[in-house]
Parts: structure tokens; C-alpha cells; sequence
């Protein structure tokens, strides 16, 4: 050991990364004019496991529903290029201390505006159909400076339509569809299913933007309406049917109807972030039995993508060190870090924690281990007791 080195070791948990993660992503964008905040939820798929910890039930790629966790996750992006994870927390229906997805969505709200106290810019949430919530609604705007934009998915709620004779009257929803007035055409490069193709594919389109002012209700005390907007996003020539988003941001003409399409377009830009965490590590192939473990290796897929989406992470920061090192890099000249070492080190730190849970579990079975594991632990000055593995140099 070197001297004054310190002898502490790094906490190695889903929480303590999660907060690494999010420290260093207010410190870079703490001085940006306007943030745009992507609330997210992403299931964790094991669809054939049954002996993990805490398997609940989410929907499968198909709709139906398979064995598997969820979390919620908030990525804060600046003006240009600056991104950071600002909130994850994977969470089980099934674990004691889980309360309701509302609660969870509640406290990922409330952490990350608690985070971003005293900065003096805009906020902007951006959500899809999952957070189609009044109650998520209203929390956002009870914070200061901070807005949304949320693609809805009940048509059959009730809002406020404001009558020619200027009386606010109460309409479903889809009623108020036949008021949006045109306001203005983009093209943009998305996922679509034109008529004539038969499947969905990333090309360029036309999308029409129209709008029509609504308000809407507090969820408990309906004299407490909020001026809103619903905006309509049709692109043209498309088999699936329009996009409708409400914001609080005003919306009436060309520009402002622009602005909340690129709030939702930002969006898109980081679903590649969401899958990279998924498919890139394989975290809904893992084979660990605790469900801490599962959400140490989902964090620990976040500190990579924090690497190498720009997320806030260098590597000056002792958790990309850590995948790399147990891929077996070194800090040479010539080979510079990138997608598959740091790939190949979760993987190896994968492989160690199902390791792991596999002696706990003959363990507990037998009451030790076999003579050849155990010799060999011994080889190597380790041993295997309930719950960790020791050393001794």
C-alpha cells in the first residue's frame, strides 16, 4: 500500500453510484439558460426467470405481461451537448418497501428538483404517454420555473374549452379536437409507418403542427384550473394516428408550436441511451439472484453510459476505472477506452456477482463449499462466507 493512501473502500452500490452519477450531472449543467428534463420509465425483461428476488410483473415487448422489475429514470439535457443522469432507481412491486409506481415517480421528481435548488433557469419536463398523471402534473408546476410537455394518452378526460362568448365550458378532451387551429409544418427524421410500407422505419417526414388553449383541473380542488395548451402533431401520410401534447408552455403561433415539438423531438434523442443501458450490457440476461446485485450491475451500466453518452463522467472518475480494469485495460497512449472494454468489464463484474450468488446458494444447501473450491479459494487467500467474499494478503 502506498503510503497515506487511504484504506477506505468505495461504496459499490446502486445508491452511492446513482448519486455519483447525478453529482457530477448538476455540476455540468448547473450553467446552462434552460433544461429540458426527460422523465422516463424502462422495464427490466426476464421473462422466463422465476427464482430472482422481487419479480414483478411489467409488459413485455409484445404487451403481455412478463416477470421483470421497473425503474424510473431522469435524464437533464442543456442547450448543446451537455447531458446528465439526474435520477435512477430500479424498483420491485414485490420488495417490502416499495409503497406505488405513483410514489416512485413522486420521489424521482422531488429528488431531482430538490437536486437542482438555486439554479436559476427554465426547466422543462418532458414525458410520454406513461405520465399521462394530473398528480405529476401539478407537482412539476409547484416547482419553480419548471414546465412540461407530456404526450397524452386518456382522450376521454375532462378539460376546460373556452366558448366564443368566452365562458370556460367542460369537454372531453376529444371534443376539443375539432378547435386546433394550423399553425406550422416541419420535416424531421423519425420512426414512422407511411401508407403503402409495411412496417415502421427511420426516415425523413412532414409533420403538421395545430394547437388549441385548454386548461385543466387540480387533481383535489377543481376550482384550480392551469392554463395549458393541446397540440397536435400529424405527420403526414402516416398509418398510425396523431400525437397530442399538452404543455403550459403558451403555444400560438409558428415558433412557440416549434418549441414544444423539439421538446418532444429531444426526447427521442436519448431513447438510444435507454437501450444502450439494456441490450449493450445485457443487463436482462443476468442470472443473479438478489435484487440488490440486479440494481448494483443496472447502475453500474449507467456509469459506462455515463462515459460514453456524455453523461457527465471521464475517466478521471474511479467507477469508469473500475470496468475498465476488470476488462483489462491499462492507461496506455495507444489504446484509448470505448464501447467494448468497458462492455467486457460489466461483463466480467456480471459474471463475479452470479459467481457469487451461486456458492451463497450451495452454501446454504450443504453448509460448505467442495473441497476443490475451497482449496482453491485457499490458493488465492480468499475465502467464502454467508453473505461476502474476504481476502488476505
Amino acid at each position: 500500500m502506498v503510503k497515506g493512501e487511504s484504506t477506505k473502500r468505495s461504496q459499490l452500490d446502486a445508491d452511492s453510484l446513482t448519486a455519483v452519477l447525478r453529482e457530477e450531472a448538476i455540476a455540468r449543467l448547473r450553467g446552462e439558460a434552460d433544461l429540458t428534463l426527460v422523465l422516463d420509465g424502462m422495464e427490466l425483461r426476464r421473462a422466463g426467470a422465476t427464482a430472482q428476488e422481487g419479480l414483478m410483473r411489467v409488459k413485455g415487448l409484445d404487451g403481455k405481461l412478463v416477470n421483470g422489475y421497473r425503474s424510473v429514470n431522469v435524464l437533464g439535457l442543456g442547450a448543446g451537448e451537455q447531458r446528465g443522469l439526474l435520477y435512477h432507481h430500479l424498483f420491485s412491486s414485490q420488495q417490502p418497501d416499495f409503497q406505488s409506481e405513483n410514489r416512485e415517480i413522486a420521489r424521482a421528481i422531488a429528488t431531482t428538483e430538490t437536486s437542482l435548488q438555486g439554479y436559476g433557469g427554465t426547466k422543462t419536463w418532458v414525458m410520454n404517454r406513461g405520465f399521462d398523471n394530473d398528480d405529476v402534473w401539478w407537482q412539476i408546476w409547484s416547482c419553480p420555473g419548471s414546465h412540461l410537455v407530456v404526450r397524452l394518452y386518456h382522450q376521454e378526460r375532462i378539460v376546460l374549452w373556452q366558448n366564443r362568448q368566452g365562458v370556460w365550458e367542460e369537454r372531453y378532451l376529444d371534443a376539443t379536437f375539432a378547435h386546433l387551429q394550423p399553425l406550422a409544418e416541419v420535416e424531421t427524421e423519425l420512426d414512422a409507418r407511411l401508407v403503402g410500407q409495411s412496417r415502421s422505419k427511420r426516415q425523413r417526414v412532414t409533420a403538421r403542427l395545430s394547437a388549441v388553449p385548454l386548461r385543466v383541473c387540480h387533481p383535489t380542488d377543481h376550482q384550480q384550473t392551469k392554463p395549458v395548451w393541446l397540440v397536435q402533431t400529424q405527420i403526414v401520410n402516416a398509418v398510425h394516428q396523431p400525437w397530442y401534447l399538452l404543455t403550459d408552455w403558451p403555444v400560438g403561433d409558428a415558433a412557440s408550436a416549434m418549441r414544444s415539438f423539439r421538446f418532444y423531438r429531444r426526447r427521442w434523442s436519448v431513447e438510444d441511451t435507454f437501450k444502450f443501458v439494456k441490450t449493450c450490457f445485457g443487463v436482462e440476461q443476468v442470472r443473479m439472484l438478489a435484487f440488490e446485485a440486479i440494481r448494483t450491475l443496472v447502475a453500474c451500466a449507467w456509469v459506462a453510459a455515463g462515459f460514453l453518452f456524455h453523461l457527465g463522467l471521464t475517466l478521471d472518475h474511479w467507477q469508469v476505472h473500475l470496468l475498465a480494469h476488470l476488462s483489462g485495460w491499462e492507461p496506455w497512449a495507444n489504446r484509448p477506452l470505448g464501447k467494448l472494454i468497458l462492455t467486457r468489464g460489466l461483463q466480467r463484474l456480471l459474471d463475479l456477482l452470479a459467481t457469487h450468488a451461486i456458492l451463497e446458494r450451495h452454501l446454504e444447501e450443504h453448509g460448505d463449499l467442495p473441497p476443490f473450491v475451497r482449496c482453491l479459494f485457499a490458493a488465492y487467500g480468499f475465502s467464502l462466507h454467508h453473505g461476502f467474499v474476504s481476502g488476505s494478503q
